[in-house]
């Protein structure tokens, strides 16, 4: 390939995503920005420092959780809003729950930039384009050893995989693109199925697993590491075992090949289970990563080591980050919005108290509580009451938020107000100068999520939770001091629900909760009530107690009675269907 692709040069050219901080561990491989305006394949590779350009652009393009100028999916939204867990509020003509899901409008020929995925958008793309270009070409480049060339194109192909992997889940089978593009070229690739995308994605994986570093130093935090390929790895494994897609009955009338094996076969979750098995035998080989522990035995200590697990860069948890630049600045939109979504009650609900007791809001009497729900006001303090996680996802009311004022905040109001009657805290924080030089990291996936994700294969494969399965849900558990389920007998059915619900307490708001619900074809959660809470405190400024009012959040979804498995799903874009080149639309859209 020796042809000029001024387009490509451009475009990395163009692109300045980070602003000068005194942070500059994790994010300096990201930093060197191309300065020519077109160059040939030949200029590219003419050095280490010009190729880097290439493949640093690829990783620029991985899938990022919170809002961002360059990724408006769901319209600033979380994820979690189109979920049980969340709510948006935020009825204007750039959201994507109230246009296009709430009301049920989502279509073909009706997508746009705030879905909550678009087949054909940039982003997936861009990452797998760069990285086939790097490995086709890196051999042009002489003055890298060989031993970080072979690092450098398996760090290439785990990003071509998670791209594939992130596309997989949303869509099922992919067009396939296993070259590098100019970027005028038509992406007209033939549809692949579904089990050729796993089979593809794993067989990438396999070839840059032995290549990579177990771990990054601080330098190249954030690059591609053989722990996080292993994971990767596992978590495709476990998507393609999952009941939605390995099943002898259809999760839609009109599945296909393309979307579901079409048959269940137990064997896949055997190497889904054999994937686990070798990640942690290499975990404990290397060590490197392990969960976050307090620093002492309080409850504000167990919640700020919960929050250094999915914050914090350069840890010891999380295997696979991706970053869209320096400094709390990239907050901003995120913040910003915090207003216009709001947790569900029905989420709060599955928080348990602080000894790991079992919340039991059915038999909870919120008009006339004995004892407070969330915050118990003693010696002068708001002492809280429940899972140290709740606090960290969410907003109560009596806790502190954002700028340091009381929550949850309606216009300095300590009386409910529209919304659910709570607000989002994980990423936003309680002060602002818990931001402070805290660059953003979006965890991908971190330790928490293989353990108990391991501990569903585990379930799964042995017919009912293991002695290790239980162990790994303990010990996420006794990280913030709850009480766990070792001693107790319980079906398969019911741990791998008990594993469900852990993982939302763990990973709300991280991106997890919608794939759990797709996977294991919930349609339940889509379906049923959604609940706020009102709120009044007994003084505008500083409530010391509050009285509650359970209340059915008005918005009802479309979902509600109109539901069809094949929003587990996105459609493919009519345009895209279109082009005859192979591309079929998912299943009832």
């Amino acid at each position: 390939m020796n042809k000029k692709i001024r387009n490509i040069w451009l475009v990395l050219g163009c692109i300045g995503l980070f602003s000068c901080s005194e942070i500059s561990f994790g994010d300096e491989f990201l930093g060197d920005q191309p300065e020519s305006s077109g160059a040939t394949t030949e200029q590219m590779f003419s050095s280490k420092a010009e190729s880097d350009k290439v493949l640093n652009r690829a990783y620029k393009g991985l899938p990022y959780g919170l809002p961002a100028t360059d990724n408006n999916a769901l319209g600033g939204n979380v994820l979690e809003s189109i979920t049980d867990l969340c709510q948006s509020f935020r009825d204007n003509i750039s959201d994507g729950p109230m246009k296009l899901y709430y009301n049920g409008s989502l279509s073909p020929n009706n997508i746009n930039g705030n879905a909550a995925y678009v087949y054909g958008g940039e982003t997936d793309w861009t990452t797998i384009r760069y990285a086939w270009l790097y490995i086709e070409n890196i051999d042009k480049v002489s003055d890298i050893s060989s031993e970080e060339k072979k690092k450098r194109i398996a760090e290439a192909k785990t990003l071509i995989a998670l791209s594939y992997y992130n596309m997989m889940r949303y869509v099922g089978g992919v067009c396939w693109l296993d070259h590098s593009i100019e970027v005028n070229d038509a992406m007209e690739f033939p549809r692949i199925t579904f089990a050729e995308t796993v089979k593809n994605i794993v067989g990438l994986l396999d070839e840059a697993i032995p290549d990579l570093d177990w771990k990054q130093d601080e330098i190249n935090d954030g690059r591609m590491t053989k722990a996080g390929a292993m994971a990767l790895k596992f978590k495709v494994l476990q998507w393609a075992a999952s009941p939605t897609l390995n099943s002898n009955t259809k999760w839609h009338k009109d599945a296909d090949e393309y979307t579901c094996y079409g048959n269940e076969d137990a064997g896949r979750w055997k190497l889904a289970q054999e994937a686990g098995k070798a990640f942690f035998a290499e975990l404990k080989a290397n060590q490197g990563y392990e969960l976050i522990q307090p620093e002492e035995e309080t409850h504000r200590a167990r919640r700020l080591a919960y929050r250094k697990a999915y914050y914090d860069r350069g840890g010891t948890e999380v295997l696979i980050s991706t970053r869209k630049g320096y400094g709390e600045g990239t907050h901003g939109e995120y913040i910003g919005q915090r207003y216009y979504t709001g947790p569900t009650l029905n989420y709060v609900d599955m928080f348990p108290w602080e000894d790991g007791k079992e919340f039991e809001s059915d038999n909870f009497n919120w008009s006339a509580p004995s004892k407070q729900p969330f915050f118990e006001h003693k010696d002068g303090q708001m002492i809280p009451t429940r899972d140290p996680r709740l606090y960290e996802n969410v907003a109560c009311p009596g806790d502190i938020y954002c700028t340091g004022t009381a929550a949850p905040v309606y216009v300095n109001s300590a009386q409910y107000k529209e919304g659910s009657g709570f607000l989002i805290m994980k990423f936003i924080l309680q002060e602002n100068a818990d931001r402070d030089n805290r660059p953003v990291q979006w965890p991908y996936i971190r330790l928490a999520e293989i353990m108990l994700d391991y501990a569903e294969v585990l379930t799964m494969t042995n017919g009912a939770p293991t002695d290790e399965a239980i162990k790994l849900v303990d010990d996420v558990r006794a990280r913030v001091g709850l009480s766990g389920y070792a001693g107790k007998k319980y079906t398969k059915e019911e741990f791998v629900d008990i594993i469900l619900k852990e993982k939302a307490l763990e990973l709300g708001f991280e991106e997890v909760r919608w794939f759990d619900l797709v996977r294991w074809g919930k349609s339940g959660a889509f379906t049923k009530d959604l609940y706020g809470l009102e709120s009044r405190g007994n003084d505008l400024n500083n409530p010391t107690e509050f009285t509650f009012k359970k209340v059915k959040l008005s918005n009802n979804r479309y979902w509600k009675s109109n539901w069809d498995s094949k929003w587990f799903f996105a459609p493919i874009p009519q345009n895209e269907i279109n082009k005859k080149y192979g591309m079929t639309q998912n299943p009832g859209w």
